[in-house]
């Protein structure tokens, strides 16, 4: 159930980016745009999956690891789309960077995927094109946020590494696979790194963000921390 309700509750809060409790900018407010925060995404940031994975025996795979390896290939193909989309709208290097890491992210799902034989939900690469209705109605809700201001773009990044930090963390719960679990730590140790990134941005340009997906403390944990360098291990 979580799988299909997940897909629901993504899209009907999508809608609500900029309200309960993140502040953006109106049109009556004026907005100078400040330097941009500088961030150089991490070199294990850039998840190498067959480095990663290979040498780890492949073992038997559950339904609810196919589930979330599926779920995952798109959404982290939804991160790329929609930084590489804002980020040609707003000509950030945060978005332009985090958005090359995120091609790393789904391609190692990719891996995990022909590595156990399951089929590829992405068969088509292009920039915002979705198989699954659901990530097609995500991403198109998230550019349409993320055009109306520089505000609101980042903090539609932050969002989408707050879902997917959660997500990886509720699919962790599941994995028994070593190869999967491994992948899972350092897709969300991107994702942590990514997020602080956001907020910097968000708040250099007077903006703010409060969890939507994860919980409280946890996103304090990690906004408060610093950059994670090096790979994750389990």
């Amino acid at each position: 159930m979580r799988y299909i309700s997940l897909y629901i509750i993504l899209f009907v809060l999508i809608i609500g980016t900029t309200g309960c409790g993140q502040e953006s900018l109106s049109e009556e407010r004026p907005f100078e745009r400040q330097e941009e925060v500088a961030y150089i995404v991490d070199e294990a940031d850039y998840v190498k999956g067959h480095e990663l994975i290979g040498a780890i025996p492949i073992a038997e795979l559950s339904v609810k690891e196919q589930m979330g390896l599926t779920q995952m290939r798109e959404e982290e193909k939804l991160a790329r789309d929609v930084y590489t989309t804002l980020g040609e709208k707003w000509d950030m290097n945060v978005f332009k960077n985090i958005a090359k890491s995120e091609q790393t992210h789904t391609d190692t799902i990719k891996v995990l995927i022909e590595r156990y034989g399951i089929d590829d939900p992405v068969t088509d690469d292009t920039v915002g094109v979705f198989s699954l209705p659901a990530m097609q109605s995500a991403y198109n809700e998230f550019v349409a946020t993320g055009n109306k201001s520089l505000v609101d773009a980042l903090i539609v990044g932050a969002m989408i590494e707050d879902l997917d930090i959660q997500d990886l963390e509720n699919f962790k719960r599941d994995v028994d696979n070593e190869d999967i679990l491994i992948a899972y730590e350092n897709l969300q140790k991107g994702s942590r790194n990514h997020l602080r990134a956001f907020i910097k941005n968000l708040e250099r340009q007077g903006g703010g963000y409060e969890a939507k997906y994860m919980s409280a403390e946890m996103f304090t944990e990690i906004i408060e921390g610093a950059q994670e360098r090096g790979p994750a291990s389990k």
